[in-house]
Order: C-alpha cells, then sequence, then structure tokens
C-alpha cells in the first residue's frame, strides 16, 4: 500500500513517513493507520496498530516508540510544527495505550 502526499503539506509528508515505519515493524502491515489532529501550530498523530503489534511499535522499555517521537521532534524543527505521537491498539479506539 503506497501512500502518496503533497510534499508542501508537512502534516500529509510526515503522516506516510510514520506509516512507512510503523508498516516494516508490524507483522500486520494492513492494520496500521494514522490519524491525524491538526490544531494550531501542533499535529497529533494517532498510531493505530493491531494489538498483536503493539509491543512491536513500543519497543523494549520504549526505546521505539521513543525512537519514533525523536524523529517526528527533528521533523518539527523543519517545519516550524510540533509533532506528537500517541499509539493506540486498532480495537480500543477510547484509550491511548502509548509507553
Amino acid at each position: 500500500m503506497t501512500e502518496t502526499f503533497d510534499s508542501s503539506d508537512p502534516v500529509s509528508e510526515i503522516r506516510t513517513l510514520v506509516i512507512e515505519i510503523a508498516q516494516a515493524l508490524v507483522d500486520d502491515p494492513d492494520a496500521v493507520k494514522v490519524e491525524v489532529i491538526v490544531d494550531q501550530d501542533t499535529a497529533v498523530l494517532r498510531l493505530e496498530v493491531a494489538p498483536a503489534d503493539v509491543g512491536k511499535v513500543i519497543g523494549k522499555q520504549g526505546r521505539t516508540a521513543r525512537s519514533l517521537r525523536t524523529i517526528l521532534g527533528a521533523a518539527s524543527m523543519k517545519h516550524r510544527r510540533r509533532f506528537a505521537l500517541d499509539i493506540i491498539e486498532a480495537d480500543d479506539r477510547s484509550s491511548d495505550n502509548d509507553e
């Protein structure tokens, strides 16, 4: 599944980046979805993966999730927009399950 994005839209570009990284980490790449919630100068990316893949995205002691957030932090500098990452299970949309 290839996502296309408008290179002039940094939110779309970062969303696509997060999707591609997450799909490379999980066993069920088709279950990967990213919902973007935009507020003035902040964009929250809600990464949704299959319940069995949550641990793969978070990693041991949260290292993988922290690395993803570091990448988003670097992108924040370039695009002058803050990006935040929430990791949730595909069947549990009511609560956040990150780190």
